[in-house]
């Protein structure tokens, strides 16, 4: 207070906050009094309601019945707090069971503190619990050129997730009887399917009224996107599907599987195909390890069948082999930065940070990995970067997305990150304004390898990119992968990283040199090919735009000398990777 008197907008300030703090005690005094006036029968008829109204809650939102899941602990709470409140009105209806009504208050209010407690325990800054933390996914350090089988250019996806949606939108507009009923869902996970990498998603009730009309049929069809020739199609399904997300009451399938196993706190599930084609829900069943909440990781796996509801039940480690996604990616990545952050302590992870290592962030807010096909399996990729470095990473892992298992590659001298390998391979060909996808790693030639396709503005793949890891400064583009390959190897050669010999082997590429006896232009996927077949030759060379435009200058009867990948067994067509003087060559 100033000497000229009271500061009256402080006053007035002061008066209204206690006034607030008064009035909230007061009107939860107030709705106590009100409801004791209540009738016995009245009384009764809440009750009722308000059980009918739980039950039906459960039955819509279905929260697992277990306790170290947040969301039943948010019903428990509230349920809590009416009780806390029935017994008050109780008791102010009996003043003479009014003490013991009270006591009994203190029962659910110790609900409510165990729930404080069990959340603090599962904080990693309670001792011991950063060491446990660290220890949820056990990862070894593996050998690169031995761990990871070199690349096959026949198996390599060259297009995102992205690329799959609108390669899928394409082929759904290909059948009418479809696009005015059903849509796409977003799932589009990537699988291997019969050993290739696929990604797969079913259709799904176009609205609500296109699911009332359509509910006694069921989804009739699946879309698969083939991730290495850019194939799509709409899969007709003998059986249909039953049982998805766009089905709103009994069918849906999260609420069908959440009821059958009431107890099982269930992660972030994908849609797959077994080895028939027959679709499946895969759910992870979480387990917490640490505290109530702390340390989630993967115990079981319930597979639905899509169109029968048919559940299936296995403890992770006997899943079948068919099961790609046991392990989903958001978790095995904050699995992975529990133990970089906590391997030292937790007061190491605020303080000194030695050793502390984390995953490298990816684009638009989102984590940073990608997925990469080994055998029947699919492994999650990301890089491992110093929490105080800048562009470099120290490392990467490849975690088994089926069993869990976590192999850390250290890298001797350090590597780019992938957002700064997307930067370089966008400069490269920065005056055709094409944006990189997020890389994927690949063995080629014993070397960790950064690969990734360039896309024009329509998200249309128009050419390729691939960067070695640790030497990163010069970045090997083509039109097609072949001709990508043959620069990389060249590259590589060039750097030292590769012998020229060993790099000549490795592209499986031939001279050849002739008479050309017709040339013919074709546009496939937006981008433009030019054929040519030579004099006494019956395979015809495919000559891919812009990155080989010196064709455009060939004509009928010329000379040409080329390098063209070997011809796949049963294909007419060669690729070609590099045009070369033909006067060199002869």
């Amino acid at each position: 207070m100033s000497a000229q008197g009271p500061d009256f907008k402080e006053l007035f300030e002061q008066l209204r906050r206690e006034g607030a703090s008064r009035g909230s005690a007061a009107s939860a005094s107030s709705l106590i009094e009100s409801l004791a006036k209540w009738s016995r029968r009245a009384l009764i008829v809440a009750a009722i309601v308000l059980v009918v109204a739980l039950a039906a809650g459960y039955w819509w939102f279905h929260p697992a019945l277990n306790l170290g899941s947040p969301q039943v602990w948010t019903w428990v709470c509230g349920i809590c707090l009416v009780v806390i409140l029935a017994l008050a009105v109780a008791a102010a209806r009996s003043v003479r069971r009014a003490p013991v009504l009270k006591k009994l208050m203190l029962l659910p209010a110790a609900v409510i503190a165990a729930f404080l407690v069990g959340l603090l325990l599962s904080q990693p800054f309670v001792p011991g619990n950063a060491e446990r933390y660290a220890t949820v996914l056990q990862t070894t350090d593996g050998d690169f050129a031995t761990d990871i089988q070199q690349v096959d250019y026949a198996d390599v996806p060259v297009i995102d997730r992205d690329s799959a949606i609108l390669l899928g939108n394409r082929a759904m507009g290909s059948i009418p009887e479809y696009v005015s009923q059903f849509e796409i869902a977003d799932t589009y996970s990537q699988i291997n399917y019969n050993g290739r990498p696929v990604r797969v998603s079913p259709l799904a009730y176009a609205d609500l009224f296109k699911w009332f009309s359509n509910r006694e049929g069921g989804i009739p069809a699946y879309v698969l996107v083939d991730m290495v020739t850019q194939e799509a199609e709409v899969v007709r399904l003998e059986q249909p599907i039953l049982y998805s997300d766009s089905e709103p009451l009994l069918r849906n399938v999260d609420r069908h599987v959440q009821l059958s196993y009431p107890t099982y706190m269930f992660d972030q599930k994908s849609f797959e195909l077994d080895d028939e084609g027959t679709p499946w829900w895969v759910y992870p069943v979480q387990r917490k390890t640490i505290g109530l909440f702390g340390g989630t990781t993967i115990a079981r796996v319930v597979l639905v069948n899509a169109c029968t509801g048919e559940t299936l039940d296995y403890a992770v480690e006997e899943c079948p082999t068919w099961v790609d996604r046991a392990y989903p990616a958001d978790l095995l990545i904050e699995q992975y930065n529990w133990s970089g952050a906590y391997a030292g302590g937790w007061l190491n992870s605020w303080l000194g940070q030695e050793g502390v290592v984390r995953t490298t962030s990816g684009t638009n807010g989102e984590l940073g990995y990608n997925y990469l096909a080994q055998g029947e399996d699919i492994y999650l990729y990301t890089g491992v970067s110093s929490v105080t470095a800048d562009n470099s990473n120290v490392g990467f892992i490849l975690v088994n997305q089926r069993t869990g298992d976590s192999r850390y590659y250290a890298l001797s001298q350090g590597g780019a990150t992938e957002d700064s390998a997307m930067a370089s391979a966008e400069g490269q060909v920065q005056h055709l304004g094409y944006q990189a996808t997020y890389p994927l790693l690949l063995n080629v030639a014993g070397q960790p390898t950064y690969f990734m396709a360039l896309k024009d503005a329509a998200g249309l793949v128009k050419m390729y990119a691939m960067i070695n890891v640790e030497q990163y400064q010069s970045v090997a583009t083509g039109s097609t992968v072949e001709e990508c390959q043959e620069a990389y190897l060249g590259m590589l050669a060039a750097d030292g990283l590769l012998a020229e010999e060993d790099a000549a082997a490795a592209a499986s590429t031939r001279e050849v040199a002739g008479t050309i006896a017709r040339v013919a232009q074709a546009v496939i996927d937006g981008n433009s090919h030019f054929y040519v077949t030579l004099e006494g030759d019956a395979t015809i060379y495919d000559f891919a735009l812009p990155g080989l435009v010196e064709i455009v200058t060939y004509q009928a009867g010329e000379r040409i000398a080329f390098r063209a990948a070997e011809k796949d067994e049963g294909s007419a067509t060669a690729t070609v990777t590099e045009l070369l003087d033909p006067v060199a060559s002869e």
